[in-house]
């Protein structure tokens, strides 16, 4: 019974200092905001000891991408999508948000220099089946639903939009975790 006790209590610990590869998966459009905000918003998550995941920082020469970049969808606790002028043209943006979608991802909008009524599937059928622009539609649709922040580059300061979009991911991310010791099962208490 002792040994059972000490194990629950070795693996709490170790969920609380083992820290995920993967936190926070940031979704964007690289020729468009790729050195802007999704690496401010990356450098920025680091510095606060949060683990996120941006492709051009995380991943290495040799990595398989869509396994590299589905299993840290499918493993991290939030999603950040960055949606901007030619981010619905893009295959791999729209595959990660319909993941993140269907496997019921907290999705963190923000519509850089696009409204959300301007996001459309910009794909045609020799770039994906209909099948795929009917998920890519869907997904689309659920996350323009999502209240999230906007960010007009002619006007905004990108500083003002990393340090907002930081604090909802933590605020986000404390709100999972409490959730999450609300769902675990009370140990009994051995006298």
């Amino acid at each position: 019974m002792k040994n059972i006790i000490k194990a629950r209590a070795l693996e709490r610990l170790a969920k609380r200092v083992i820290k995920p590869s993967c936190e926070v998966f940031i979704n964007h459009r690289g020729v468009d905001t790729k050195r802007s905000i999704a690496t401010l918003l990356y450098d920025q998550l680091s510095w606060l000891d949060i683990h996120p995941f941006l492709d051009n920082k995380t991943m290495k020469p040799g990595d398989k991408l869509f396994d590299k970049i589905d299993s840290a969808i499918m493993g991290c606790k939030v999603g950040v999508a960055v949606f901007s002028p030619r981010y619905c043209e893009s295959y791999f943006c729209l595959h990660e948000l319909a993941l993140f979608v269907e496997s019921k991802k907290k999705v963190i909008p923000i519509f850089c220099d696009v409204k959300p009524s301007q996001l459309r599937v910009g794909l045609d059928s020799e770039q994906c089946s209909e099948e795929e622009r009917r998920r890519f539609a869907s997904a689309i649709e659920k996350t323009k639903n999502t209240v999230g922040l906007t960010f007009d580059s002619s006007k905004g300061n990108l500083s003002d939009v990393v340090r907002r979009a930081s604090n909802i991911v933590i605020n986000s991310l404390i709100e999972i975790e409490k959730e999450k010791q609300m769902q675990r099962p009370k140990s009994p208490i051995l006298i």
